[in-house]
């Protein structure tokens, strides 16, 4: 019986290990650091996703038999690479591989060499250049950090003042820190944006069915990004047509480009891309499962999700062993008052166990909570929980999630209200 160690704080991992535990192989999942929803078989563990020697201290000491990698900067931290220089099986990218996500520049770069369609760009180091080139564009242009940043490193600009304002805080103000020492300048893509991620063990690759995020933080996709305000799986309107073109241009492509760089990669590869009828274009890679996607993915997923991950790590990844059930699953993330920006910590959360009783399909994964000093649920980060639910139609699903949802409370929550119901 394997025990599992799983690296990350938010929904995504709190999913990871829901599902995870459910293999009839695993006795235990801990999770570090973790977070509120933390209980029976699955446990946290206080050890932060970038304290690399004390993740390896802690895998050898307690035999841990796969370590599984939530958090993209966990591997640009070297994680990966820690555990297999000690002989521990870690399902994830290493630090040359996550470079995809980790530098934009680097992977519009090798998306250009291996011509994978993606948004003309250039990227740039002096502001100044930077408002030049994006105010001789058609507007509006996108301003990205070149490193991560949460997901809330990405600008879209109107006007020539929203230009100069967001390369001032990219740049010159370090919104992001050294994240925004470079940026990328890159023409406006129309269309509708869907999440594709795709399991590889370094040489064969299992693509999952199509989601879409919400990532602006109020209805009718208004106001700045956030991490994601909610999400759903899988989308009618892409077609198989469309789902294979993906395979073949975007994400055998890149799996190709980094071995050629000497960075084959062992993981989750996330292309957020944009559909503007059948023209398919790659916003950005990231190298694990998205977060709110992941949320939704677990509660489709029917393969044993263990022996899925081990197989990919010692590079015997089948097909056979991944498949879905049929309807459709949705996540709406309830999110701290002033998120994305500052928002209070410590408020009470309750009516979580009976928004779950409510029905079978519903669970609630744990994002930004804790347990406080009373041992009462209490918020700890922007994005709090997520509730999810599946159902036979996207509509029951729907439902069932927001009447859920209207049994949580804690001071200032927030969410979106038009989560899955973007116009296609």
């Amino acid at each position: 019986m394997a025990k599992v160690l799983v690296v990350g704080g938010g929904g995504r991992e709190q999913a990871l290990a829901w599902k995870l535990v459910q293999s009839s192989s695993v006795t235990t999942v801990y999770v570090a650091p973790g977070n509120g929803g933390s209980a029976g078989s699955v446990k946290n563990v206080s050890i932060g996703f970038t304290d690399t020697e004390a993740l390896v201290a802690f895998a050898k000491d307690n035999s841990i038999d796969l370590c599984v990698i939530g958090q993209e900067t966990a591997s640009e931290a070297g994680v990966v690479d820690a555990f297999r220089e000690n002989g521990l099986a870690v399902f994830g990218p290493t630090k040359q591989s996550v470079r995809i996500e980790t530098s934009k520049v680097f992977s519009k770069d090798m998306m250009a060499s291996e011509r994978i369609p993606t948004a003309t760009y250039k990227h740039f180091t002096d502001p100044r250049a930077a408002r030049t080139y994006a105010n001789s564009r058609s507007l509006p242009v996108v301003i990205k950090a070149d490193g991560l940043a949460t997901g809330k490193g990405v600008i879209i600009a109107e006007n020539t003042q929203a230009v100069d304002e967001a390369i001032d805080t990219i740049m010159v103000k370090q919104a992001f820190g050294s994240a925004g020492n470079i940026v990328i300048v890159e023409d406006f893509l129309k269309g509708q944006e869907l999440s594709m991620h795709a399991l590889s063990d370094g040489t064969v690759s299992v693509v999952f069915p199509p989601s879409q995020d919400h990532k602006q933080i109020f209805a009718g996709d208004r106001g700045p990004n956030t991490g994601g305000m909610g999400a759903y799986a899988p989308l009618d309107w892409v077609s198989n047509k469309v789902l294979g073109e993906i395979k073949e241009t975007v994400i055998e492509p890149a799996l190709s480009g980094l071995k050629k760089r000497g960075s084959t990669f062992v993981g989750c590869l996330y292309p957020g891309l944009m559909l503007d009828g059948s023209d398919v274009k790659v916003l950005e890679f990231n190298a694990r499962f998205g977060d709110p996607e992941a949320q939704v993915y677990m509660r489709l997923l029917e393969g044993d999700l263990y022996e899925i991950l081990l197989a990919c790590v010692h590079g015997r990844l089948d097909p056979n062993l991944v498949s879905w059930r049929s309807g459709y699953g949705v996540c709406v993330v309830l999110a701290s008052a002033g998120y994305p920006g500052e928002y209070q910590k410590g408020l009470l959360i309750d009516g979580i166990a009976e928004a779950e009783a409510l029905d079978k399909d519903i669970v609630v994964f744990h994002a930004g909570t804790k347990r406080n000093e009373n041992g009462q649920l209490v918020t700890a980060g922007g994005r709090v929980l997520n509730v999810t639910a599946i159902g036979s139609t996207l509509e029951q699903a729907l439902r069932k999630a927001y009447k859920a949802v209207q049994l949580i409370h804690f001071e200032g929550m927030q969410y979106r209200e038009d989560i899955g119901q973007r116009p296609n």
